[in-house]
């Protein structure tokens, strides 16, 4: 029976779309591992970075108080050059001159597959969940989402107290291209009047007479939150626009959402699945997605977390349709 490969060095690095939460997940990394006797190199810039050995030892002085900051200490970006053989086989030659046992990447999707062809080439590899979307489909929450959401709902708030005073409908439009999670659990919780998803069949015709109907009621303001897959703010206002007369303005949250402190509940789920990371590479397992179900840490195989499909929250949708309907 062969005998299990010590872990005595390990790398991690955050790859594409930046999360509230990511400087939480480094931390416990290095805490974690720091405890088992085991060193972490950061990797910069994510992938790029490991292709170009842009790789440096984290002190655990260094991420002690990192776990408030938004972004990502190690930097993040897109790396198509890794989708090709050729920066997955220089990937590996880095991680092998640095003599990492190792990896645990954090991010979405295309972070996960990277992580599987890190796998799929002999690098023991563990990936995290982060994203604001809430786009994966294998764990009910991914770091960044209750940050995103919080912070939708703040600026909410300031655009409903401007479009009230003018009696104005108010527009905004949130990420989520093809998971209107970020709308869902925003609008819900902001009192929207519509939310607008690419899950759900809307008509906007319809959403105008309302609009409409209300204003000669004596209700000239309603709040309509939009994803960004469904459709474009901008463009959704000036229809309402012309369709019903009324005072129509929108904004576009955009990157604003992408940053700030995470929240507590970020900074938690992000230090857990940190730490369920570091003991699976120590217990000897890789090729691990880890998430959490419920208030428990899981752990699946990366393609198949991959290939799970996404369950929309149809009884959520119709809760929020239920009590601004009324």
């Amino acid at each position: 029976m062969a005998k299990k490969k010590e872990i005595r060095r390990i790398g991690v690095l955050s790859s594409g779309g930046d999360t509230p939460g990511m400087n939480a997940a480094i931390r416990a990394i290095v805490m974690v591992a720091e405890e088992n006797g085991i060193e972490t190199y950061g990797i910069r810039g994510g992938f790029r970075g490991m292709i170009n050995g842009d790789i440096v030892h984290l002190d655990p002085s260094v991420v002690r108080t990192i776990a408030h900051k938004g972004g990502t200490i190690l930097k993040t970006s897109r790396c198509p050059e890794f989708v090709e053989k050729e920066g997955q086989e220089r990937a590996v030659q880095m991680a092998q001159a640095y003599d990492l046992d190792g990896v645990v990447t954090i991010g979405g999707d295309g972070t996960m597959r990277g992580a599987a062809a890190l796998c799929a080439l002999n690098i023991p590899t563990i990936t995290l969940p982060g994203t604001i979307d809430n786009d994966l489909s294998y764990t009910d929450y991914t770091i960044g989402f209750d940050t995103a959401v919080s912070g939708v709902i703040n600026e909410i708030i300031k655009i409903r107290d401007t479009m009230v005073s003018h009696d104005r409908i108010g527009v905004v439009e949130v990420m989520g291209n093809r998971c209107g999670d970020i709308a869902l659990h925003a609008g819900l919780a902001g009192s929207m009047d519509y939310i607008i998803l690419p899950e759900m069949e809307y008509d906007i015709d319809v959403m105008c007479a309302e609009l409409k109907k209300k204003a000669l009621k004596g209700h000239p303001t309603s709040m309509i939150v939009v994803a960004e897959g469904a459709a474009h703010g901008n463009e959704m206002a000036k229809y309402i626009n012309s369709r019903t007369g009324l005072d129509t303005k929108s904004v576009v949250l955009g990157y604003t959402q992408r940053g700030g402190s995470p929240t507590a509940r970020d900074r938690i789920l992000a230090a857990r699945l940190g730490q369920h990371a570091v003991r699976l590479l120590t217990s000897g397992v890789s090729n691990r997605a880890v998430g959490v179900r419920g208030d428990v840490v899981v752990d699946m195989d990366i393609m198949e977390a991959l290939e799970k499909p996404k369950v929309f929250n149809r009884e959520l949708y119709d809760l929020a349709c239920t009590l601004v309907r009324q």
